[in-house]
């Protein structure tokens, strides 16, 4: 017998009820379980990057790093969330039966609309706009995001909403399912519609055997061909294609399709074969859409000319950049530059008991003016983890962090050993930090190692989000641009900030650059 198993989820309601009927299903077998609802579980796993580990998904990502830190034993996900390629290590241990696959039109009056020739249908999926422009052209769309509950309240609040789209199997298991509500047999689904999958790590044998008991063969097959077909087309969650396979009478039916944004064009594709003899069935599809236009469609869809719907102050990196998701179009700059300064060697010819560093552009500028032998700090104390990590590689141990400036201060006021301590900071440098400690009786010998200077410029009035690293990037872009924008903010104090101005201040989980990233995915794309 299994320990008890911890069963990881997300925390919405669709989330746990999934969770539940996983749980339910394992008990029945005799296996003792328990939920672990997961929030939030930092960006690093076993010390490597996200990217290396293959941990890409916007809904699955926080359950990778669970699993892959011990804290869970399985997840449970929504099998259209997950990507096509699971992190290393991770596999699909079991598909449930699936439930409901369509799409449900759910409409605030009548039907009538439908007739109409000005009608406005919501949805945050391009697959069901496209779908729908294609079938109705005359409509109008507009955007529609957030989790079941809060998308039904915009409809109804939404007066001049004539209906928006839902998955049936979401309204169906959390009992949302209005009266007024119709299945679009038209439409095909996304890749898995429908679908409960569980992942486990791949050397937990005698785990995987457990969820292999719970697994439903047909649904399996099925949404393995359509996941296959959406990877071979190289779609990710928000490509405008559709898929669905059904089993009957021993045999496998198969319907795909890949559309242009704006549903003007459409490939289509119908294929069945013997159960058995299925295996090719999505290359067959996949290679038919392609030969009939599909990579051209696919690469006008990856490199159309959309506008810039976020911009970050800080330059990223290619990896960064590769976490956003597709549907985001995103630019980057430095909106400040920093300028070393030279230190005097008199400042550290003695050991310094205390030492206080708190970016890693003071990293740089210690080393740029001492070699770390030069350095002789007895109790070094940083904000931020990454900072940590710096300073250990690359000039010593650190006696304590915190994640800001604030709670760094009043940590030392506490615990540090002695009455003085040295500061190492920018020209610009917050108050709060050295504030706290002197009316705390302690001494704080300031030096500053770099200068901060503000280097904005004028952005697109149609950029929604900016994303902010610190307190004086916001600064600097206020230099040029309005605080008409949604604020996403690496911590606490970049936030105070940005509440100055901005109405909309979002704030990440964690104080890293990939945690701002995923708090703009979160926001650009709908559940």
């Amino acid at each position: 017998m299994f320990k008890t198993i911890r069963i990881g989820t997300r925390d919405s309601e669709l989330a746990l009820y999934q969770a539940n009927i996983v749980k339910q299903l394992l008990e029945q077998l005799g296996h003792k379980t328990v939920l672990v609802p997961v929030k939030s579980t930092g960006d690093l796993v076993l010390n490597k990057p996200l990217y290396e580990l293959g941990i890409t998904g916007i809904f699955t990502k926080t359950l990778d790093i669970a699993m892959l830190n011990d804290d869970i034993d399985i997840a449970v996900h929504s099998l259209k969330d997950v990507p096509t390629l699971l992190p290393k290590g991770i596999v699909q241990a079991a598909v449930l039966k699936r439930g409901n696959v369509r799409d449900t039109l759910v409409f605030k009056k009548n039907e009538e609309f439908l007739g109409a020739k000005d009608a406005v249908i919501a949805t945050g999926s391009l697959r069901r706009r496209a779908q729908w422009l294609n079938r109705f052209p005359t409509h109008s769309i507009e955007n529609l995001r957030g989790n079941v509950n809060s998308r039904l309240q915009k409809l109804e609040d939404n007066e001049h909403w004539d209906a928006a789209i839902f998955a049936a199997a979401g309204l169906g298991r959390i009992d949302l399912r209005p009266e007024n509500a119709i299945n679009l047999s038209w439409m095909i689904p996304a890749p898995a519609q429908g679908a409960i999958v569980i992942t486990a790590l791949q050397n937990d044998e005698e785990l995987v055997n457990i969820c292999a008991e719970i697994n439903n063969e047909e649904t399996q097959i099925c949404t393995g061909i359509e996941r296959e077909f959406l990877k071979r087309l190289e779609g990710g969650c928000t490509a405008p294609i559709g898929a669905l396979a059904y089993i009957k009478d021993e045999e496998v039916f198969f319907e795909g399709v890949l559309l242009s944004p704006d549903g003007s064009k459409k490939i289509h594709v119908n294929k069945n074969e013997k159960l058995g003899r299925h295996e090719g069935i999505a290359q067959f599809c996949a290679e038919f859409i392609i030969e009939r236009g599909g990579k051209s469609l696919m690469d006008n869809i990856k490199d159309s000319g959309k506008q810039t719907n976020v911009y970050s102050t800080k330059t990223l990196t290619v990896d960064q950049r590769a976490l956003l998701n597709e549907n985001i179009v995103s630019k980057s700059s430095d909106f400040i530059k920093i300028s070393l300064n030279r230190i005097k060697a008199q400042i550290v010819r003695n050991p310094i008991k205390n030492v206080i560093i708190t970016s890693k552009n003071t990293v740089e500028a210690l080393l740029q003016n001492f070699s770390v032998t030069e350095l002789q700090f007895e109790n070094i104390y940083c904000v931020g983890r990454r900072t940590k990590r710096l300073v250990e590689r690359r000039i010593g141990p650190v006696k304590h962090t915190e994640p800001n400036a604030k709670k760094l201060a009043s940590y030392l006021v506490d615990f540090i050993e002695g009455s003085e301590v040295t500061y190492f900071c920018s020209d610009l440098r917050l108050d709060a930090l050295p504030t706290i400690l002197e009316e705390g009786k302690l001494k704080v010998n300031e030096v500053e190692a770099y200068q901060t200077k503000f280097d904005s410029e004028k952005l697109d009035d149609n950029i929604e989000g900016i994303m902010f690293y610190s307190p004086s990037t916001v600064q600097s872009y206020m230099r040029e641009n309005d605080a008409a924008k949604i604020a996403f903010c690496i911590g606490e104090t970049t936030a105070t900030e940005a509440n100055k101005h901005f109405g909309d201040v979002r704030i990440a989980k964690v104080p890293t650059v990939e945690s701002v990233i995923e708090l703009v995915n979160e926001h650009f794309i709908s559940a």
